[in-house]
């Protein structure tokens, strides 16, 4: 090896990982100051700077004012209430739209796939009109079960992931179970269902926490907030026309933090790919 090949391979290196740092250091700022913020008096927040140490980090009463003043205990059970549905009916449509997709060979099948591409291109913002006006026709706006409804419309990510594991477990497995006298739908609960365990995973993170920290829709629809309001639109409490608690607003930031970031840790090796459960014995 030539001495300019080394000196550009070492270039490269120190470029390399000079840039991840720099990336990280700028993506950690962001939740450093609002840790540090989150333990802060008001008049320390309005005397010091934003990253100037707290005078004591064991400083809770943020946490204890941000809890009671923004009701944050309803909005964590309105929040458990919409996962708990929102995930159940968003992994059953997708992982049976997947199945009659990769499965069953139709006219209309490759459309269906790309109608589903053309929509995942679509922003959702230029959408709002016609879904408002659809919530609003169905008489959902102000109700917990039609933001559920609503929210239940599977993305088109969770589709493609159950699809990409259908293909990789074999119709073997299909064949076998429906020569032996079962249904399709036996097929689909009791055999393939199960080893998708990795997908559901992996689309239960994924939806999961973007309906954790959805805000836009459940501001928008759920407009009584003394009774329907949830861990995103809690915060809202802290923004007047008097200015902002940001001190309040961080300590529940970091509360409604935890939660997603615990699932997300527990569960990333599944997130960042796993491996089908379940083989055809040779």
């Amino acid at each position: 090896m030539t001495i300019e090949k080394k000196i550009s391979g070492f270039v490269i290196t120190v470029a390399k990982y000079f840039s991840l740092l720099f990336f990280s250091f700028w993506s950690v700022v962001p939740v450093a100051s609002c840790v540090v913020t989150a333990f802060k008096t008001d008049k320390e927040y309005e005397q010091t700077k934003v990253l100037d140490m707290p005078a004591s980090w064991l400083n809770f009463g943020n946490f204890k004012q941000a809890w009671h003043q923004a009701d944050m205990g309803l909005g964590f059970r309105n929040t458990c209430i919409i996962l708990f549905f929102v995930l159940i009916g968003s992994i059953m449509t997708g992982s049976m739209l997947a199945y009659v997709l990769s499965r069953f060979k139709f006219p209309g099948n490759s459309l269906i796939r790309t109608l589903f591409l053309f929509a995942a291109l679509l922003p959702g913002v230029a959408m709002q009109v016609s879904t408002y006006q659809i919530m609003y026709n169905l008489h959902f706006i102000n109700h917990l079960y039609g933001y559920i409804i609503m929210m239940m419309g599977t993305d088109v990510i969770s589709i493609y992931i159950f699809i990409q594991f259908f293909e990789n477990i074999s119709q073997s497995l299909d064949e076998s179970a429906i020569i032996d006298g079962a249904s399709y739908f036996t097929v689909f609960f009791k055999i393939l269902l199960p080893l998708l365990k990795p997908a559901i995973i992996t689309v239960l993170v994924l939806k999961g926490v973007g309906t954790y920290n959805e805000y836009y829709a459940a501001n928008l629809y759920l407009q009584n907030k003394a009774i329907l309001r949830t861990v995103s639109t809690s915060l809202y409490a802290f923004v007047g026309p008097l200015g902002s608690q940001y001190n309040l607003i961080c300590a529940g930031v970091l509360m409604s933090i935890l939660p997603a970031l615990l699932v997300f840790i527990l569960c990333q090796k599944q997130v960042y790919g796993g491996m089908t459960m379940g083989s055809v014995k040779g």
